[in-house]
């Protein structure tokens, strides 16, 4: 009995991955000035989505049979915002029981009833990159996703094809747990040797795989598989790219140093606010830099920071993002490149590059998304006003053309409205009478309970 419940599990479970049906749109967008990013700006132009691609981009298109057209005059059209380093969407975040977790996956967790998808939409994101914590000297897997809220299966949430992607960790969060529970490391010293012994397992772990293969000996015994060393092989082949928790100079540089050793290429560095110390080592190295705007001082390893940082990044050449690794300043980010400007004058494709094609870059997904372009998947903001400008405010998102935020519309995000005129008095006096007459009167919610109240 147990083995056929089982059986029917698993079919269930294969017939739900395998049905996951993503919504693809079509929408004709008229008049808008349109940053493409990678092809200047274009006045009152018109961008055309079939199918959840883009299709043209030009003046005057005509709206085919069947396809709804928006009137962005006076609006701003821009590639969805994608965030490098985010925690929505997930019901996990950190695998704490070992310092090398190599073998867990984000994409396991994946929570498409987060409201948090939803509210970054309504700031113009339409991906993001789900890590792992930073509790690991070398945590789980990643997973890239697509913001198609309103899905309940968590396999239409993941970004198709998006190449695969593991979060490190160096600096005092995973020394922090290594001292609390007696373990390696304790030190900064000890996540270099972590590192360091973590990759030579897996060239020995290859090795054995690699003889096991080449001997054609039908009765010889396969090495034990262990999904923590196929993973680590996968980056040491430059499979797997590498997200990097880090703040201080010393350890980006240090980190860099191991790669070169082991012959790893593919790396970017999360937070990284000690990177304009290394900035043309970075640039050097070929490693990326996902960063915050002017984020720092919540504690000593990121005291030594500045708000110029991105910009100096981005003038030495390094492939530098902006990110918000918040649930709330997810819905900023455009502000957030914005700063760039006050901090070190970039261009506004520039600026904008820091929260579009450059994120989409770090994440190996620009072939898909970061930048208006025929061809490239709709995932598409209107903004009115200049999203850089303090005054910009998101409109509508599309995701693969189809239109999941909608500011008109917006009744649906369990917002709470305030009342300027009433007093905290009126909204605090909340008590066991009102609880009763909440459940005598049917009242669902404080604003109908203080609507009514005497």
């Amino acid at each position: 009995m147990k083995k056929n419940i089982l059986i029917l599990t698993l079919i269930l479970f294969t017939g739900f991955v395998a049905n996951a049906q993503v919504k693809k749109g079509d929408v004709l967008i008229k008049n808008a000035t349109v940053l493409t990013i990678t092809k200047g700006t274009l006045e009152n132009t018109d961008v055309l989505v079939r199918d959840g691609k883009i299709s043209r981009i030009g003046k005057n298109l005509k709206a085919p049979n069947g396809v709804q057209e928006i009137d962005a005059t006076g609006k701003f059209v821009m590639p969805g915002i994608i965030d490098a380093h985010s925690h929505i969407a997930l019901s996990a975040v950190n695998e704490g029981t070992s310092q090398v977790t190599a073998e867990v996956n984000m994409g396991d967790v994946i929570d498409p009833f987060d409201v948090s998808i939803y509210r970054a939409l309504a700031g113009g994101v339409t991906s993001t990159h789900a890590l792992h914590g930073s509790a690991n000297v070398i945590g789980g897997e990643s997973e890239t996703l697509k913001l198609r809220y309103g899905t309940t299966n968590p396999e239409e949430m993941k970004f198709e094809d998006a190449p695969r992607t593991i979060k490190f960790a160096l600096g005092e969060n995973p020394t922090r747990g290594g001292r609390s529970r007696g373990i390696q490391p304790s030190s900064r010293m000890g996540v270099e040797a972590m590192l360091r012994n973590s990759f030579n397992d897996a060239v020995a772990y290859r090795a054995k795989w690699d003889a096991y293969k080449a001997d054609k000996n039908p009765r010889k015994v396969a090495p034990e598989y262990d999904l923590r060393m196929e993973t680590l092989v996968d980056i040491l082949d430059g499979k797997v790219l590498v997200h990097c928790h880090s703040y201080r100079a010393d350890e980006i540089y240090m980190l860099m140093k191991v790669f070169t050793d082991f012959g790893i290429k593919k790396l970017t560095y999360q937070h990284a606010n000690e990177a304009y110390k290394v900035a043309s080592e970075l640039a050097e190295f070929g490693a990326g830099a996902s960063v915050f705007a002017d984020w720092w001082a919540y504690k000593l390893e990121v005291y030594w920071s500045t708000a110029y940082n991105a910009t100096i990044l981005t003038r030495n050449g390094v492939l530098t993002s902006i990110n918000s690794d918040s649930g709330e300043l997810i819905r900023h980010l455009f502000h957030e490149a914005a700063k760039t400007q006050k901090y070190g004058d970039l261009s506004d494709d520039e600026a904008l590059s820091l929260i579009t094609l450059n994120p989409a870059k770090q994440l190996g997904i620009d072939n898909r998304v970061g930048s208006i372009e025929v061809g490239k998947d709709a995932d598409i903001a209107i903004f009115e006003g200049h999203p850089l400008s303090v005054y910009a405010i998101p409109v509508m998102t599309f995701v693969d053309g189809v239109k999941y935020f909608d500011r008109a519309t917006d009744i649906d995000d369990q917002r709470i409205y305030i009342n300027p005129e009433e007093t905290v008095e009126n909204i605090s006096i909340f008590n066991r009478h009102d609880e009763d007459r909440c459940m005598e009167e049917g009242v669902v919610s404080f604003e109908a309970l203080f609507s009514n109240k005497k």
